[in-house]
């Protein structure tokens, strides 16, 4: 059972302030659908997971439709190595082989996914795990990776794969239903073979294609910070092009960013990278205007 956290310090006077203020959010939200990238720390660490599960269980009886997507890039490393696999990687893509990917497949669409699903389920949801095979719901092909330096040259990562087309069917019926579909980075081929997709670009491509309201990526950081290291709230499309052009925006940031530009550009209202390190920095996010990230608006 989850403990219940006290508040008898706050007074009630105070805790009304509270609930009123979320009222506009709830209402102005009510019904839409919000894709939610789940990695991290919020993802490992006990008590932030079971703040994530209450989260998105809030925002379902509240009447929002969230859709959530995992990541477990720790949880491969931690297997492959238990196999006695090294991870190799190649511009910041993991090299996945045949073996690899077998691994990738029962870590993500198994363990990961269901512990996600049995978290939802404990705090008082109905959770489903999905992978990009159930309803045919994630079309793939190889990725062709080509060198940053070179382009003539082509790096084989294996079965990584690149979405060719999603499917949304399945999630809609699924919320429809009162359930909240928890979705594995696994796409499949024209011959039936699995890919491993990078989990920023399942959640954003899928917020594109259910035309979310809002795609929350919940990051190791506290969002996009400017040259002197302090938190930008709130960034449109172009000013991340600068941003990226003047070398603010670097490294691993710039594949979360690219997806997240994608969305807005793409018809998703608002994309936030919020600092999932934050207790229920989501539903701070959502339910009231204080920012716990970086809101990116598409224009």
């Amino acid at each position: 059972m989850i403990p219940t956290p006290d508040v008898t310090h706050i007074a009630p006077r105070d805790k009304a302030e509270i609930l009123a203020q979320a009222l506009p959010y709830i209402r102005k939200f009510h019904g839409k659908t919000i894709v939610i990238k789940y990695g991290g720390n919020a993802m490992t660490d006990p008590q932030l997971q079971e703040d994530f599960a209450e989260d998105v269980v809030l925002l379902k009886l509240v009447g929002m439709n969230p859709v959530v997507v995992h990541g477990g890039g720790p949880q491969i490393e931690t297997a492959l190595k238990r196999l006695g696999k090294e991870g190799k990687f190649i511009q910041g893509m993991r090299v996945t082989d045949d073996e690899t990917m077998e691994v990738v497949e029962w870590v993500l669409g198994g363990e990961v996914q269901q512990d996600i699903v049995g978290l939802i389920n404990a705090a008082g949801g109905k959770a489903v795990g999905l992978t990009g095979r159930d309803g045919g719901m994630i079309r793939a092909k190889k990725l062709k990776m080509l060198d940053l330096k070179d382009p003539s040259i082509e790096h084989d990562v294996g079965n990584v794969g690149e979405i060719v087309s999603i499917d949304p069917s399945v999630v809609k019926a699924l919320q429809d239903d009162a359930f909240i579909p928890v979705v594995s980075p696994i796409g499949f081929g024209e011959k039936n073979e699995s890919y491993n997709i990078n989990a920023d670009v399942v959640a954003a491509k899928l917020a594109t294609v259910l035309q979310a309201e809002k795609l929350m990526m919940l990051t190791n950081i506290s969002g996009v910070l400017n040259k002197e290291g302090k938190l930008l709230t709130e960034l449109t499309a172009r000013q991340i092009d600068e941003l990226i052009e003047d070398g603010t925006i670097s490294g691993g940031m710039i594949p979360k960013i690219a997806g997240a530009i994608d969305a807005a550009k793409s018809g998703v209202n608002t994309v936030h990278i919020v600092d999932g390190r934050v207790p229920h920095a989501m539903l701070l996010e959502i339910l009231t205007d204080q920012a716990y990230g970086t809101m990116i608006r598409s224009h």
